[in-house]
Order: C-alpha cells, then sequence, then structure tokens
C-alpha cells in the first residue's frame, strides 16, 4: 500500500456576522493562520487552527463542514491517524458530500465574472441592468474521496477489519469506483482472506485486462496452491506481457514450474531402491520442468544480474540441463556477489 499522498486548493474566506464583532475577528484571525500555515506546508499546524474555525461557526450557528473537512485532511497530511480517522469517519457518517452552490455574474462594464452569495444573486437576476450571464453551478461531489482517503488511512494503520467494512460500505454507493475496488483486495490481503482476495483479482483482471499489477498478485495467490500451478504460470505470463521487466514475475514462474524441489529430490531418493523405474520417470520429468524454466531463469537474471538467487537459480537450471559452459560462468557469478554480501 502506498503511502498516503493528498492535495488540494483550500479557499480562503471571509467571515461576517452582524453585532459579533468579536467572534468575527477571531474567525478571521483563526482562519488566517490555517490558511497560512497550509500554505506553508505546515499542516500539524493547520489542522486544528482548521478546527477552530470549524468551531466557531458551529458556535454561531452555522455548521460548515468545509471546515472540518479541511481540518481532518491536514491531520491526514501531518499523518494524525487518530485525529483524521475520527473526522473522515464523522464527516460520512454525516452524509456530507462537499457539493456547494457558486452563484456569479458577469459585470457588463468590465466583463469580469463576480461571485456572488446565494440572496444577492436571487435580487439581482433578471432586475439588474448592470449584471448579466447570471449562473449557478454545483461542484463536484467530495464523498468518494472521503472513503478513498479514510480506506487508505485504515490500511495504512493495518486497520484492515475496519477497512475492508468502510470499502465494502463505500461500494454500495459507488461500485464503479477502481480505486475502492482495489483498496478492498489489498484489506483481503492484509486481513490474511486469501479466498476474498483472489476473487477481487480475478474480478478486477476481468473487468481491466491490462493491469499487470492485478495478474501479478493474482499469480502469486494462484501460486500458493500446487493444483492451481498452470494458472498461476498463465497469470504471470500475462503480468509479464504488459510489463516485460517485471523481475518477480520471472522469478515466480521458475519456482512455480519447478513446484517443491526438496520434497521431489528426496522422493525420487527414496525410489531409487524400492521403485527405480517410477524414480527414473520422476527424473525425467524433472528435467522437462527445468527446461521449462530456464528461458524465465534467463529473463530473471537479465533483469537483475547482480541478485544472487537469480545467479544461484540459474546456475543449478544449467547443471541439470547439461549446460556445463553456463554452469561454470553462474558458479563464477555466484562467488563473485557472495563476496560482495554483508556479513
Amino acid at each position: 500500500m502506498k503511502k498516503l499522498i493528498l492535495g488540494i486548493s483550500l479557499m480562503a474566506s471571509t467571515f461576517i456576522f452582524a453585532q459579533k464583532d468579536d467572534v468575527n475577528a477571531k474567525l478571521q484571525a483563526a482562519n488566517k493562520d490555517a490558511m497560512d500555515a497550509y500554505n506553508a506546508k505546515n499542516y500539524t499546524s493547520a489542522a486544528p487552527k482548521f478546527m477552530e474555525v470549524y468551531n466557531l461557526l458551529k458556535t454561531s450557528g452555522q455548521d460548515d463542514k468545509i471546515y472540518l473537512y479541511y481540518a481532518g485532511l491536514n491531520y491526514a497530511l501531518s499523518n494524525n491517524v487518530d485525529e483524521a480517522v475520527k473526522i473522515y469517519s464523522e464527516l460520512i457518517n454525516s452524509g456530507y458530500t462537499g457539493v456547494q452552490t457558486n452563484y456569479t455574474a458577469k459585470n457588463v462594464k468590465t466583463g469580469e465574472v463576480t461571485p456572488l452569495d446565494k440572496a444577492t444573486w436571487d435580487l439581482m437576476k433578471g432586475k439588474s441592468k448592470d449584471y448579466t450571464d447570471f449562473k449557478s453551478e454545483q461542484t463536484p461531489s467530495i464523498e468518494p474521496d472521503l472513503y478513498e482517503t479514510l480506506a487508505t488511512l485504515y490500511l495504512n494503520a493495518k486497520k484492515n477489519d475496519e477497512a475492508v467494512a468502510l470499502i465494502e460500505k463505500g461500494l454500495a454507493k459507488y461500485p464503479n469506483n477502481a480505486k475502492l475496488k482495489s483498496y478492498l483486495g489489498t484489506a483481503y490481503y492484509q486481513a490474511g482472506n486469501n479466498e476474498k482476495f483472489m476473487a477481487s483479482l480475478k474480478e478486477e483482471v476481468t473487468k481491466n485486462p491490462n493491469n499487470a499489477e492485478s495478474w501479478y498478485n493474482l499469480g502469486v495467490m494462484q501460486s500458493k496452491d500446487p493444483a492451481m500451478a498452470d494458472q498461476a504460470i498463465t497469470s504471470f505470463q500475462k503480468a509479464i506481457q504488459l510489463n516485460p521487466k517485471n523481475s518477480n514475475a520471472y522469478q515466480n514462474i521458475v519456482y512455480t514450474v519447478l513446484g517443491d524441489e526438496e520434497k521431489t529430490v528426496k522422493d525420487i531418493n527414496a525410489l531409487r531402491k524400492t521403485d527405480p523405474d517410477k524414480a527414473t520417470t520422476m527424473i525425467e520429468a524433472r528435467k522437462e520442468r527445468f527446461n521449462k524454466a530456464l528461458p524465465y531463469a534467463e529473463k530473471w537474471y537479465q533483469e537483475m544480474p547482480t541478485d544472487i538467487n537469480a545467479v544461484t537459480t540459474l546456475k543449478e537450471i544449467y547443471s541439470i540441463t547439461k549446460n556445463q559452459a553456463k554452469m561454470k560462468e553462474m558458479q563464477g557469478k555466484e562467488t563473485e556477489l557472495a563476496a560482495k554480501q554483508p556479513k
């Protein structure tokens, strides 16, 4: 899961309350301090100042949750997860969407578009000769962003059960939200629910077949079950087609093709005395697997030439496939890399 990254342009406001000059002065000061801190990227200071603005407004009878949102955003940016979670949860549970209606009109003399409050806009519309092009426009809902951000906070904090519950709630409202779908898979995985994680990955690659990361993750989950080895290889191959430099996909194909080598060798050695024919059959099948794994091992090494695991694996494959020259080359590489390993 990537670290939380957020960004938004906050709008400064002017507050005027008739016969409440003291409250207005406090609001102006708190709002200025909040905006100055935010613009200076001092999110730790900005967050409580936006909370102060919100609380002062609420005390004056105006529950303007945009400032609660600003506070939550800055708590998130300052990595104060507990406070950010508390605020984002409150916003979501209250049904806050952030949708606002902006009212404007064009000044006939200057040609400039002027923002107006609703009462003035209603009063002037159709009556004023000084203004024209009266428009009202709604801002987009930020509710999906609230779900996405809170989900990220939960996942980064490893609160996986909370993340699953929240994301499922969000997807009930926004079933096509790609980020929430991706986050749900991550939450299932972090919570150890592999079955649901695999189901979410299958759904993702069906709807978005060009998602290399999802194909790779699906291959990883399938490779955990030997009965799904062929499916895992296919998924890894899909990931490679979309991202030919995915060294992890090459590595996992090699391991999936070879299977449990330790058990295979043990079984062959046990059968040499009791059933030599069956042991020979297993030896030949093992050679076939090594031949099948060879081109992927070579690509793994090509992408990661300083990875000692890639070198060692390729050395062993060359040994089994009787390519002595290449085996010795990899043996030399292995010795060279081993000498550079920290002791």
